[in-house]
């Protein structure tokens, strides 16, 4: 078995290297002569396809779905459109072997089917089911991998102004949410399932300028039919508005308010009611050839008998060379996150990342942005048309040594007793991804994790990870 183990690890590092190897060696100069058109959004609500109305515009195999009209005038349609997903990963020392596996494979399965029906210039409903499977050895992730068939979207839009994409919009029903860089909250993609939301939204469009207004209950995935439904025991609401800064040119501002009631939170303190306050600024944008995303957030609230008080600065700043070669992009991420610094005291200091992409740092998905310190430089460049491959090394450590190491979904995994270490360790990354055409794209990730003091105090040790995954959609 073990040498079994051996092998299958073996060729699914060498399928990675292989597939990395080949995006990378794709031609430069393709890069400087077209650029693939893709227009599928991370949201697929929206996608616009209003203007395969004019039949000249027709262009692509689906375009026939794309725009099916109900009524003569074609003021009311209906747009069909899907994603088929397939992702195969692999863990040497899941968990960084704290939890007793030594190997995890897992073949996923991801198949979305949707139907955006536009009833004239003002109202619409969206509809999406998800089918999502999961094989191999291991559980890794799961509930976030293994959910059959299920409503993954379901909700109604009523447009303020019709024929205009500014004004105010509301929805009412089961949708998917992600906001500003997707820190706090995100669609979370690179899971099976991808996570939703029932409850009512609604967001008023000014050109450049948005405000977002919401309250709502995250959907708990359960494995079987039609079967997922909200999880009663949180509740979620918050503001979030997005202003172009007039005076400084390439400049945005969000600044938000984010509130989140759990009824059985888990911290290394222990288990009990969670009422937390976001508030939280972000500031980003260009200039020249540097790009630069910097966040602020401060939590105030309740957990059981004490108060919090948490916080977080997060950047990622980037310079592009765009006179070289694959134009290549110097980048650094630097966060810190606050943990807790005194379990006595009264004040509980453990941030609370609330619904972040999972994967925060890599693909390998082994951290919570949650307790810590890291300084990431990271190269990124484009070999060709369509084509990004981005590598680095994270370096990280826990901000304070007197609260626990945490994995996702924010469940502690080396207790603050375990280790008195602040060294967790260092995170290799190399992933790539090559958008072949606008419906098809390909992707793989190699990440090895240097485990620290903190880990290795605790019996843990190096993880490696590879992934390997297609999408097309349509």
């Amino acid at each position: 078995m073990i040498d079994v183990a051996c092998g299958r690890a073996r060729t699914l590092r060498a399928i990675t290297v292989a597939v990395l190897l080949s995006l990378a060696a794709i031609p430069t100069a393709e890069a400087q002569t077209t650029e693939i058109h893709v227009p599928y959004q991370a949201q697929r609500y929206d996608d616009d396809f209003s203007y395969l109305a004019d039949p000249a515009k027709r262009s692509d195999f689906w375009d026939p779905i794309k725009y099916v009209p109900l009524d003569e005038s074609g003021d009311v349609y209906v747009s069909f459109g899907g994603e088929v997903r397939e992702r195969l990963d692999h863990f040497d020392s899941p968990l960084f072997g704290l939890r007793h596996r030594n190997s995890e494979d897992d073949l996923l399965h991801r198949l979305l089917l949707s139907a955006d029906i536009h009833l004239g210039a003002q109202l619409r409903a969206f509809l999406q089911f998800g089918d999502h499977l999961e094989a191999g050895k291991g559980n890794l992730r799961s509930p976030t991998d293994l959910d059959r068939l299920d409503v993954q979207q379901a909700f109604f839009d009523y447009r303020s102004v019709a024929g205009s994409k500014d004004g105010m919009t509301l929805r009412v029903g089961r949708q998917e949410i992600s906001l500003g860089s997707q820190r706090l909250v995100s669609q979370r993609e690179s899971p099976n399932v991808r996570r939703s939301f029932d409850g009512v939204r609604a967001f008023y469009v000014d050109g450049d300028a948005r405000v977002d207004a919401f309250i709502t209950k995250p959907v708990v995935d359960k494995p079987g039919f039609f079967n997922d439904q909200p999880d009663e025991t949180q509740l979620f609401w918050g503001v979030y508005a997005v202003l172009p800064v007039a005076f400084v040119p390439g400049l945005h501002a969000d600044l938000y308010y984010l509130g989140l009631d759990r009824k059985n939170a888990s911290f290394d303190e222990g288990v009990g009611h969670e009422e937390r306050h976001s508030l939280g600024t972000r500031l980003w944008g260009t200039a020249q050839a540097w790009d630069y995303n910097t966040e602020f957030v401060l939590q105030v609230g309740s957990f059981g008998r004490q108060d919090i008080l948490a916080w977080t600065a997060a950047s990622d700043t980037g310079f592009t060379l765009q006179t070289l070669p694959m134009r290549p992009r110097i980048g650094l991420k630097a966060d810190i996150i606050s943990g807790n610094d005194n379990p006595k005291g009264g004040t509980l200091g453990t941030f609370n990342p609330l619904f972040p992409k999972n994967a925060y740092f890599t693909e390998a998905d082994l951290v919570t942005p949650t307790n810590l310190i890291d300084l990431y430089p990271t190269v990124t460049a484009h070999p060709a048309a369509g084509v990004d491959v981005n590598t680095g090394v994270d370096v990280l450590w826990r901000e304070s040594t007197h609260d626990a190491f945490y994995r996702v979904p924010l469940i502690p995994l080396v207790r603050s007793q375990q280790s008195k270490a602040r060294y967790i360790g260092s995170e290799f990354d190399l992933d790539a991804g090559w958008q072949i055409d606008q419906h098809l794209k390909v992707s793989g990730a190699y990440v090895h994790f240097f485990a620290g003091p903190t880990l290795t105090q605790a019996h843990g040790q190096d993880v490696d990870y590879v992934g390997v995954w297609s999408s097309y959609k349509f």
